[in-house]
């Protein structure tokens, strides 16, 4: 009895083993399967870790970057903003002194008393008055031929308002202001001559930029041109071509002179007229700073 329930115990233990002992093996491969795929979890982990610090002081230098770019390109934005300044202002000043090279420096001198032009001096350039917008007996209606232009487009509006605008003299020479000076002595005496006309060499009309204005109902005279609706015309639109009353009423060169007009260009003729000045009283100097532009529309 013993023999046999040994051999029944030695055979369930065979049996038991041949079972346990491959499963016990799996158990281990197992496990060490789970220990290699912990460690290598745990070794991913801290690699995650690290990639995770890595990008963290990549974004932090990306940051830094970033703001020193910006600081580099607004210093250099501004240093462009500078450099563009200075370009523009020396193509300025360039652009400035090419025109007056071109420019008759004497075109915006305040003669009539104060400043003197030689027997000599003759405009660079006169031109013929359209004969539309000249008085039938005026003989004098040359203007200098940059100014022209100006005047012409003057007229025309003029006319397109309902005036009948017209020159009467224009351009006159030395020797034809000395000649007209010494008639007006004759007939008027010197006192009261020189109470309206300029001697030769202190005329406006040498420089070929200042006119007299009459109207077709005046026939080509000049008195009572400022009772005329032309008159109140150039005092409203004279500016817009450029021109100006060269002798106001209470003026200190010589008598009222509603027809005598001068160009002094587009410019100053507005900043006159805007701030209620007549050219004589403004400073000579500020009077320069406009020669440049004299011909600009």
């Amino acid at each position: 009895m013993r023999e046999k329930l040994a051999q029944i115990l030695t055979r369930d233990v065979l049996i038991f083993l041949a079972v346990a002992l491959p499963l016990l093996a799996l158990v281990g491969y197992y496990q060490l399967r789970l220990n290699k795929i912990s460690a290598e979890l745990a070794d991913s982990g801290s690699r995650i870790t690290g990639l995770e610090h890595s990008v963290s002081d990549l974004h932090t230098l990306l940051q830094s970057t970033a703001g020193n770019l910006s600081d580099i390109i607004s210093s250099e934005e501004a240093k462009n903003a500078s450099l563009h300044n200075q370009f523009s202002a020396i193509t300025d000043t360039v652009d400035t002194l090419q025109k007056l090279s071109t420019i008759d420096p004497e075109l915006l001198k305040k003669y009539s008393k104060v400043y003197f032009l030689n027997e000599n001096y003759v405009p660079l350039s006169l031109s013929d008055i359209d004969p539309e917008f000249v008085s039938k007996n005026s003989t004098n209606h040359q203007f200098l031929s940059d100014a022209l232009p100006f005047l012409e487009n003057l007229f025309r509006a003029a006319g397109d308002d309902g005036m009948s605008l017209l020159a009467q003299s224009a351009y006159r020479s030395f020797n034809t202001q000395s000649a007209l000076k010494s008639t007006y002595k004759v007939n008027y005496g010197a006192g009261t001559a020189n109470s309206f006309s300029a001697d030769q060499g202190y005329s406006e009309h040498q420089l070929g930029t200042a006119l007299d204005f009459t109207t077709a109902k005046l026939a080509g005279g000049l008195d009572g041109f400022d009772k005329t609706p032309e008159y109140q015309w150039l005092l409203d639109n004279a500016y817009k071509y450029g021109f100006v009353i060269s002798y106001p009423k209470g003026n200190s060169f010589y008598v009222f002179e509603p027809w005598h007009w001068r160009f002094v260009g587009v410019a100053l003729a507005t900043k006159l007229h805007d701030d209620n000045m007549y050219f004589y009283d403004m400073d000579q100097r500020t009077i320069d700073t406009y020669l440049a532009n004299l011909f600009d529309q």
